[in-house]
């Protein structure tokens, strides 16, 4: 399905600020209604010494500083898909300021299928309870009188969805920069084929749409990039763009997933984002751990 569930607002342009976090090379974003003090925070990110087991939180603290410098009103805190390679700091600025967290409502299948990867009991709920909104796609939402409309993109992972406020979308991991091209569909419940058949409902946005990224890593050299448009993107696409076929897509895709090492936080990152930033519960004796699964992933 190539439509678009909503009519795009081009004369719209909300603010948008980006804060990039060098070890999970992860953007998060603040999305301002252009026309009072409301604002959104996308895909933020829990720092972690995951060899320490240390978690900090200095890259959301400079979130949350930003905003209380600028007055701002924290209305939602989202989530454009369970991330594999990075902890969600959503929890902790929703602590300090407030708001809704929000994610697609696939975290269903994403809980069910981790769930049973990283042998949850009973108590672990897999209904997206732990998020105070689950949206479905044509859904929409408002950030002070601002309308953000959100659209299924999965391929990456079953829950991924683009967020469309005016002329900025925010696309998760369903684009890469063009000359990074596309993330990849090989984490369980992803899928190249459905990946492909998503991204044209991104690319059908008017050309002047604004496009922001959720990861850039700097391909050739090159500076960290996180903004770009559906027209660079339909031109100079490495993976998709041009005209670049489903069977063709399919193959470059799947052949360079077979090449990738998993992300380096995939396993705190699945355990903590699918609680949507919450830990297991503790022990007995008030600790917290994470599982390894051995020979699953």
């Amino acid at each position: 399905m190539t439509s678009i569930p909503f009519t795009p607002e081009l004369d719209l342009h909300p603010e948008v600020t980006a804060f990039f976090d060098a070890p999970t090379n992860t953007i998060s974003y603040v999305l301002k209604d252009p026309n009072s003090n409301a604002c959104a925070v996308l895909d933020s990110v829990m720092d972690i010494d995951y060899a320490a087991g240390r978690i900090t939180y200095d890259g959301a603290d400079k979130i949350i500083a930003y905003i209380e410098a600028h007055k701002l009103k924290l209305e939602w805190l989202i989530e454009t898909h369970v991330h594999a390679d990075h902890l969600s700091a959503a929890p902790y600025i929703q602590g300090k300021l407030g708001g809704k967290l929000g994610i697609g409502e696939n975290i269903r299948i994403v809980q069910e299928t981790f769930g049973k990867v990283f042998n949850e009991g009973t108590e672990f709920q897999r209904d997206g309870s732990q998020f105070d909104r689950l949206f479905t796609d044509g859904d929409s939402y408002k950030i002070g009188g601002m309308t953000v409309h959100v659209m299924h993109t999965p391929g990456h992972t079953p829950a991924c969805m683009t967020h469309v406020a005016g002329d900025a979308a925010f696309v998760g991991d369903t684009l890469f920069m063009p000359d990074g091209g596309s993330a990849r569909a090989d984490f369980p419940g992803g899928d190249a084929r459905t990946l492909y058949r998503s991204i044209p409902r991104v690319l059908a946005l008017p050309g002047q749409t604004r496009l922001f990224m959720c990861h850039d890593y700097g391909p050739n050299g090159r500076d960290i990039a996180w903004e770009t448009s559906v027209a660079d993107e339909i031109e100079h696409n490495i993976h998709v763009g041009k005209g670049t076929d489903e069977d063709s897509f399919v193959a470059l895709r799947e052949a360079r997933d077979a090449t990738l090492a998993m992300p380096k936080l995939i396993i705190p990152s699945l355990q903590v984002n699918m609680r949507a930033g919450q830990f297991p519960p503790k022990d007995s004796d008030g600790k917290t751990f994470l599982k390894v699964p051995v020979n699953v992933l």
